[in-house]
């Protein structure tokens, strides 16, 4: 069967949320999420799947108009800092040299072990519902990773960064077999480099 997981599109940053940062598309966000939507709809899906996080659900709304299928979400595929009372864009972050030093630093020393196998349980669960078909899961970067890594067989970190609503794809064989067809393509934002942030 093939996995294709979609980042989020490109959310707001906020901070101070009780309960965990949860943010909303942008503007921008939308606008990705729509391309991508056109684009995968171009595909037969047998399902659909997405994080209970508001950035996700909104950018798979367009796909789910587009095929007419509501998602299932699944809390498995939840991003690993959902408790987090802030949310800033890896593209933002950067732009400030110390405060992207301490993040990989705190990246370096998190054990995510038990997380990355929740993730993994998950995936698996859906690709054992949906043998021989093609599914999208619109998650989120850190989910990407943890499959990815654990695809390889190798540790589980950010080893790197999906572009927002990137298309990672993945097969995985009766046999037990995982292997990755591609990561972060991204050929549905050609043609409008103001969405390719």
């Amino acid at each position: 069967m093939e996995l294709i997981l979609v980042r989020h599109a490109r959310p707001e940053q906020v901070a101070g949320m009780a309960g965990g940062a949860d943010p909303a598309l942008t503007a921008i966000g939308h606008r990705q999420a729509r391309a991508a939507a056109a684009w995968l709809a171009a595909e037969h899906l047998d399902g659909l799947y997405v994080s209970p996080m508001v950035r996700a659900r909104q950018t798979a709304q367009p796909l789910e108009r587009l095929i007419g299928s509501g998602a299932v979400v699944v809390d498995g595929v939840r991003e690993y800092d959902a408790e987090h009372p802030s949310y800033t864009p890896v593209e933002v972050l950067r732009q400030d040299k110390e405060a992207w030093r301490q993040f990989l630093a705190e990246e370096d020393a998190v054990d995510r072990s038990e997380w990355v196998r929740l993730v993994a349980e998950t995936l698996e669960d859906i690709i054992e519902r949906h043998r021989g078909q093609r599914v999208a899961v619109v998650c989120h970067g850190g989910v990407i990773n943890a499959w990815a890594t654990t695809t390889l067989g190798i540790e589980p970190k950010l080893f790197f960064n999906p572009d927002y609503t990137s298309i990672n794809r993945f097969v995985a064989a009766s046999s037990g077999e995982r292997s990755i067809v591609s990561l972060n393509e991204t050929g549905h934002l050609r043609g409008a480099p103001d969405l390719r942030l």
